[in-house]
């Protein structure tokens, strides 16, 4: 493997030698893609500035989403569309789906649409998208509108999905709790700043939306000198004729009998079984993991008497803080050595394991006293997560690992598309079961809330067992690591 690794590197450099004189030489004045293309010729070396681009801009779409479940509760209640408290849950989980359910139905033409008209007009609209429905969805006065404005907020929002390993998701995670538990109900929990009859005491949720509308205002404006990296012209066959001859004289003539001798297997990502595999459990985990951010926030807010632990929103945003804080140290320091030493399989089935225990010990919470809860929850919530991340990220790889590097953008737009389905339907019966499993709190058969982890552990047990043979396909490069 070391000798492939050094042989590989001058090939790349060459590589690059060769394809930078080439984009010198085939540039097309006044194409943007072309003029992105000679500034990094002239200037070989890390693009400080298109990833500040893509930071600000996962930021930007990680705050909505992180932000609304630590006053979810509370703003159903407040809309007085739940009947009894009891079905509080029930309508808090087509909130969190709608989200995502608009993404799942738009995300294949904002891609579309991304490539036909350039990068930067869907990402600018995107943010646009978010300061607008944001905002709206802050100035709520009823259900309904609520649901709509959600809806729209994913729908027209042209963002690339975020990735949960970067950075800047991190962050999010630890802005976005904050945001949504410290300033929601700012007349209650900041009696001398905000008085119950000023704008922010009858619109309560308004404040964390609105500070993340202004990020994202400021961040719409920082687009306007954003590059943008379509190439807006066509390719002519002499341009695809020199490519094909740089190509035959750089590429090693094993490697190319090797590549043609697996054309067969490249023809249709569905009949890839690894892939597919893959993306099934990667799909499994998902929805567990959406349905448990939906329970978790539910289940801290509501109240001891249905088998919650009556904190306040303040309260989950901070736990919710604490725990997106230490993904981004895991992220960025643990899991690297964690799967190089384990690698993304076994890594994802012991934390599998590890996850059945911790879920069932949550609704045996309710009877610990103070601190002893805060302590308790807020280092349960770091692993459980710690732990949800290793999975997700591990059977992400997989997925990678399945397919050629030419398909790998193909095979990931098809996992997002099936990630985001299954996280829009999380939510939503995430919710109605809490709401069902509260009105049963003297059933025979894990009585109120201990369902609702009891079906968690079924939907993680079912993630474990498909991560075995047959259900599933490792790839073969994963069996030569």
């Amino acid at each position: 493997m070391e000798d492939e690794g050094q042989s590989a590197a001058p090939l790349l450099e060459e590589i690059e030698k060769h394809t930078a004189g080439w984009r010198r030489t085939y540039a097309v004045e006044g194409c943007p893609g072309c003029a992105v293309d000679r500034r990094k010729a002239a200037n070989p070396g890390i693009p400080y500035g298109s990833f500040i681009y893509v930071w600000i801009v996962t930021l930007c779409t990680a705050l909505p989403i992180s932000s609304l479940f630590p006053f979810l509760y509370f703003m159903i209640r407040d809309l007085n569309v739940a009947k009894r408290t009891e079905d509080i849950g029930f309508y808090a989980g087509f909130v969190g789906a709608s989200f995502m359910f608009g993404r799942s139905l738009t995300s294949t033409a904002w891609g579309i649409a991304a490539d036909r008209i350039g990068r930067k007009p869907v990402v600018m609209f995107g943010i646009f998208s978010v300061v607008v429905f944001n905002t709206l969805f802050g100035l709520s006065v009823s259900y309904w509108m609520a649901i709509a404005t959600r809806f729209l907020l994913g729908a027209l929002n042209g963002l690339l999905g975020p990735i949960k390993v970067s950075t800047a998701w991190g962050i999010g995670l630890i802005i976005g709790p904050a945001l949504g538990g410290y300033l929601a109900l700012p007349a209650e929990n900041f009696p001398n700043i905000f008085s119950p009859d000023s704008f922010f005491g009858r619109f309560p949720y308004f404040l964390p939306c609105l500070c993340t509308s202004v990020f994202a205002s400021a961040v719409l404006i920082s687009c306007i000198w954003m590059p943008e990296t379509l190439h807006k012209h066509k390719v002519s066959e002499n341009e695809n004729q020199n490519i094909e001859a740089l190509e035959a004289h750089l590429i090693d003539p094993k490697e190319k009998v090797e590549e043609s001798g697996s054309l067969d297997t490249k023809k249709s990502l569905f009949k890839n079984w690894p892939l597919i595999s893959s993306i099934i459990v990667y799909c499994i985990f998902s929805f567990h993991d959406m349905a448990y951010t939906e329970v978790f926030s539910l289940w801290a807010e509501s109240d001891k008497k249905y088998g919650g632990l009556s904190l306040s929103s303040e309260d989950v945003g901070q736990v919710l803080a604490v725990t997106g804080a230490s993904l981004l140290v895991y992220q960025l320091f643990l899991y690297p050595r964690i799967n190089k030493i384990l690698g993304p399989i076994n890594s994802s089935r012991i934390a599998a394991i590890l996850c059945i225990p911790i879920l069932f010990a949550y609704p045996y919470m309710t009877y610990l006293p103070e601190p002893g809860l805060s302590i308790i929850l807020n280092i349960a919530s770091v692993i459980k997560n710690n732990l949800s991340v290793t999975i997700i990220t591990g059977t992400f790889i997989l997925q990678n690992n399945a397919v050629p590097q030419d398909q790998r953008g193909a095979a990931n737009g098809l996992s997002m598309t099936g990630m985001s389905f299954f996280k829009a339907v999380a939510p939503a019966g995430a919710g109605i079961v809490f709401s069902w499993a509260q009105k049963r709190q003297h059933g025979f058969f894990f009585p109120g809330d201990r369902m609702v982890f009891f079906l968690l552990n079924v939907i993680e047990l079912l993630g474990l067992i498909l991560t075995f043979k047959p259900f599933l396909a490792v790839p073969e490069q994963c069996n030569r690591n």
